[in-house]
């Protein structure tokens, strides 16, 4: 009998074991097909600034998950110095940016100094054709892949 309790303790932790780890297993499957779907976004990247003959070059990746091709859009950009300033307000013209598909914009910036420029802000969405009304901006995701922030 002294035998058959340890045996019972032990069928009973690795019973328990099992469905721990089962438990485990079914959550961690399911945490990938919830990351799998994306929210819908407009994503806007500030990829590179160059100085250019005109002034400064700015390249950007723009990638719009949201549900249905976007056939217009444009951004209006605020440029902000060394004394957290507005130096210059522009509107860049993105065009169209197909659903699902990455597109890099450049834009050669007359007049702007690459160095001076010390963040940049999408303060608005002129133009957005194809979504609905307001979904550009509510859907805008940016990030800098240069020393600059990049906000929207």
């Amino acid at each position: 009998m002294a035998v058959t309790r340890p045996v019972t303790r032990f069928a009973t932790l690795l019973a328990a074991g099992s469905l721990v780890l089962s438990g485990a297993i079914q959550a961690y499957a399911q945490e990938p097909a919830a990351a799998a779907a994306p929210k819908a976004a407009l994503d806007v990247e500030l990829n590179g600034l160059a100085p250019s003959q005109k002034g400064c070059m700015m390249t950007f990746v723009a990638l719009n998950t949201l549900p249905q091709d976007i056939t217009k859009v444009s951004f209006e950009l605020a440029f902000f110095n060394d004394k957290n300033a507005v130096d210059k307000i522009t509107v860049l013209d993105f065009r169209e940016l197909p659903q699902g598909k990455k597109r890099v914009r450049q834009f050669d910036m007359p007049n702007v100094k690459c160095e001076a420029v010390t963040r940049v802000l999408i303060n608005d969405t002129p133009a957005c054709e194809g979504p609905d009304k307001g979904e550009c901006m509510k859907g805008l995701v940016t990030r800098s892949q240069v020393s600059i922030p990049f906000e929207g």
